[in-house]
């Protein structure tokens, strides 16, 4: 069958005149019959501004003047009020009824009041009730008892004005035809009265047959009810039944519809709270004398119902529309497992992590939850989810960028989302439009509040190349060893005594700069003393020259003069032990960490006889001289490796430290944020490729970013080219295909590749096969490309490997850093 949609709304198309005065009557007519028109009229034919919104004169006068038709529709209220009660109240005066003219007037005054403050409906009503009601029972009280005090006739007209009003207002004649029985039919109920709370007859059942019939046309049906009448009880036990029968798999779409656009957001939320037990609650609270109220208000629980799903549906619907999604995803999660409970859990949750997010940290955590993106209820909900994320991602961006420019751009990229979401609010739909919309500008104002933190970014001059490539780095230029730094404070800051350490690794891993940052990381406390060993050049004088250079450095961080050299020269062992003690003396219990760098130069001196091995066994002894006293050694040889006897013993108390490749984020990190004043960034993808290259290798990192932005500055400043500040695959392209970068990087290939060549044999040979192969060959294939025998390539490859120049993985041993794979490949590819 076809189900009729209701049109209830009145038929009026033009204004209410001034000037007519039959439009006085319809007015009347709308105040005590049809009250909902006064909200249709104002809808239709204004602006949206009342009366009682203007604060100032100023205001009130400009209302006058731009607001035609609400001003029209309060003078009429106005001639309303004060010209009816008077009329009707000579007309009963004529009847012999007394009337007290004072009280005529005191309705009419609390009715303009009335009007002023709360709309036309309410002065009308009030005024013309009240006036007459106000008239006629202060002139009956008047005649009844001399002398009665006014407090005592103002509450008689104002009960009887009360009494007026409902009888007109509820207890309407019109009203009891439907209750007996003279309402329609399932398809077509009369419609008897606008203004009745008593439910017409048959509604309920008729509503429950249209919604079966035409679940759309049902909904429209209910809207018109609800904005045109008062029905409401019966509406919302109508879905009550329709939502029962509803089968699983349809519950979502159907209150999706539902929640579309309804007149009045209540409907969903006492589809699941009783209303019956809500108008209890406010019934027993408006009386104040009842003893016992509260307990008596706790047997009517109106609160939340989620133990069916149509009720945990429309409650999830309704609370995101009261913009609270917590409460949404828990009554979601009871219905996760019907088609769409999953998405609109999850949708629950995300809103719920954005809504709570005041710091640029809780921000970013959106970024970690998953949007769905197929068979989905909210399509244009997710769009802004999706904006959300991206500028969640953004946010997560400028919390992990010391770069100005990338803060700037993920700023710039996160104010862009949320105004695309605030740029088109009619996207979404109802129920979490405003919820979204009060996200997405907290989120903005709290950006915009970072914009003055970020700045400007100056691209009219050449920008100062901010990578080291070859020279330890300080202070903000060092990152990246997050992880190192985390131990030695560990070691150095809570334990009762200084542990002395090694850190050994690969060529150019950031050694040096871990050493030099380590005062910075510790906070001055214990001290640090850096001696690079390499600056004894050729020792001449034996132990007593190594001690001068280091008492020379312990004396300018600990402020207490060095022992004079003739005595180091004389007695080197004494007299710097000594020292050491009036340091310890001197430091008060604050701790001292020694850091030899390139210790492997001391073997060295060793071997070269400039030192003999029992300085080793001395070493040794200092560094068990003290728990205030710890040593950090240096160098390229990992401790495995030092297996003359003299280092054996020694290592006994020194606890080893790999400094390994750098991880994929601290590359990342590296290269995007070398400087806070970095004004360049670097397209998708680059950082990952730049890994790519060379493993997260420090030296080879910091050499791409230095030959990158000279390329940069030679387009944009040499060549005058227009190109934007952005690094792109395409300039990557160029810097690693230029030889120029491998001339640069000469001492390291070549200093990987030299040590190659020393101690166990056939490293060179390995390497040269290997560079042929970016995925690597089994040993196998090694030996036989290199006419060698197996054991002698696993030997060999297993020195490289130590040294962390190759790796093996599934049985494939292949070179770890790709540049240094296509250096060997230029330079010593057999032909």
């Amino acid at each position: 069958m076809a189900v009729p949609r209701l049109d209830l709304a009145p038929k009026r198309r033009k204004p209410l005149s001034l000037w007519n005065p039959l439009d006085y009557l319809l007015l009347l007519y709308w105040v005590f019959f049809f009250p909902q028109a006064l909200r249709w009229y104002e809808t239709k034919f204004g602006i949206g501004q009342q009366l009682r919104d203007c604060d100032t004169w100023q205001e009130r006068f400009q209302w006058f003047q731009t607001a035609k038709h609400e001003r029209n529709l309060w003078l009429q209220g106005g001639v309303l009020t004060t010209i009816t009660p008077p009329l009707i109240a000579i007309l009963l005066a004529e009847l012999g009824i007394p009337i007290n003219w004072f009280y005529v007037a005191l309705g009419v005054a609390f009715g303009v009041a009335l009007g002023v403050a709360f709309g036309v409906a309410g002065g009308v009503a009030f005024g013309v009730a009240g006036g007459v009601a106000f008239g006629v029972a202060g002139g009956v009280a008047g005649g009844v008892a001399f002398g009665v005090t006014f407090g005592v006739a103002f509450g008689v007209a104002f009960g009887v004005a009360l009494g007026v009003a409902f009888g007109v207002a509820v207890l309407r004649p019109e009203a009891m035809v439907s209750f007996l029985g003279l309402g329609g039919q399932y398809d077509r109920p009369i419609i008897s009265d606008r203004i009745t709370y008593i439910p017409w007859k048959g509604l309920q059942k008729g509503l429950e047959h249209w919604l079966s019939h035409d679940w759309d046309t049902g909904i429209y049906n209910t809207n018109q009810l609800l904005a045109y009448t008062q029905q409401f009880i019966p509406v919302v036990k109508s879905l009550e039944e329709s939502l029962a029968k509803v089968p699983d798999k349809n519950l979502f779409s159907r209150t999706a519809i539902l929640a579309l656009e309804p007149f009045d957001w209540n409907v969903l939320r006492y589809l699941s709270a009783s209303l019956t037990n809500k108008l209890k609650e406010e019934f027993i609270d408006n009386l104040f004398i009842l003893p016992g109220r509260r307990n008596l208000r706790k047997r009517f629980d109106s609160s939340f119902r989620l133990d069916l799903p149509y009720r945990s549906v429309t409650a999830g619907f309704w609370l995101l529309h009261d913009k609270s999604p917590s409460r949404a995803a828990e009554a979601f999660d009871t219905v996760r497992h019907i088609p769409h409970g999953e998405e609109m859990y999850q949708l629950a949750c995300c809103l719920t992590t954005a809504q709570d997010a005041k710091t640029l940290e809780q921000k970013s955590a959106l970024a970690h939850h998953q949007l769905p993106k197929e068979h989905l209820l909210r399509p244009d909900t997710w769009q802004a989810m999706a904006q959300l994320r991206h500028a969640a991602d953004n946010a997560q961006l400028m919390l992990q960028s010391y770069s100005r420019a990338t803060r700037s751009l993920a700023l710039n990229r996160a104010l862009g989302a949320l105004v695309n979401i605030l740029d088109h609010p009619d996207d979404l739909p109802n129920a979490e439009k405003d919820l979204i919309l009060d996200i997405a500008k907290s989120w903005r104002n709290d950006f915009l509040e970072l914009a003055a933190d970020v700045g400007e970014v100056d691209y009219s001059q050449p920008v100062t190349n901010p990578y080291v490539a070859g020279d330890p780095v300080e202070g903000d230029l060092f990152v990246g060893r997050e992880d190192i730094l985390k131990q030695l404070q560990e070691l150095w800051l809570m334990g009762e005594q200084l542990q002395s350490v090694v850190l050994y690794g690969h060529r150019r891993m950031g050694k040096t700069s871990i050493l030099r940052n380590l005062s910075v990381c510790l906070g001055n406390n214990p001290k640090v003393v850096y001696v690079n060993l390499l600056t004894l050049g050729h020792v001449t004088e034996g132990s007593g020259e190594v001690l001068i250079t280091i008492s020379d450095a312990i004396a300018k961080v600990v402020d207490l003069p060095a022992p004079k050299d003739d005595d180091l020269l004389r007695l080197p062992e004494i007299t710097f032990k000594r020292y050491l003690q009036d340091v310890i003396k001197h430091l008060n219990g604050t701790g001292l960490i020694i850091a030899l760098d390139e210790f492997e130069q001391l073997e060295e001196l060793i071997k070269d006889k400039s030192l003999t091995p029992e300085f080793i066994k001395y070493l040794r002894g200092l560094v068990q001289l003290s728990p205030h006293i710890g040593f950090a050694f240096a160098g390229l040889h990992t401790l495995e490796e030092m297996t003359e006897d003299y280092f054996n013993p020694f290592f006994a108390s020194v606890l080893p430290i790999h400094v390994d490749y750098l991880s994929q984020s601290a590359t990342r990190q590296l290269v995007a944020n070398p400087n806070p004043d970095f004004t360049l960034d670097y397209a998708p993808g680059v950082l990952d490729e730049i890994y790519s290259f060379t493993a997260g290798q420090p030296y080879l990192t910091q050499l791409l970013g230095f030959q990158l932005v000279r390329l940069y500055n030679h387009q944009r400043f040499e060549q005058n080219t227009d190109r934007p500040p952005t690094f792109t695959h395409d300039d990557l392209w160029q810097v690693t295909e230029n030889t120029d970068l491998y001339s640069k990087g000469r001492y390291y290939f070549t200093g990987v590749w030299n040590q190659a060549g020393q101690d166990t044999p056939h490293q060179q040979s390995a390497l040269k096969v290997l560079a042929d192969e970016p995925t690597g060959l089994p040993i196998e294939a090694i030996a036989r490309k290199t006419k060698l025998k197996k054991p002698d390539v696993l030997n060999a490859l297993q020195t490289l490997a130590r040294h962390d120049v190759v790796t093996e993985e599934k049985s494939h041993w292949r070179i770890i850093v790709p540049l240094f794979r296509r250096w060997v490949l230029q330079q010593y590819r057999e032909s």
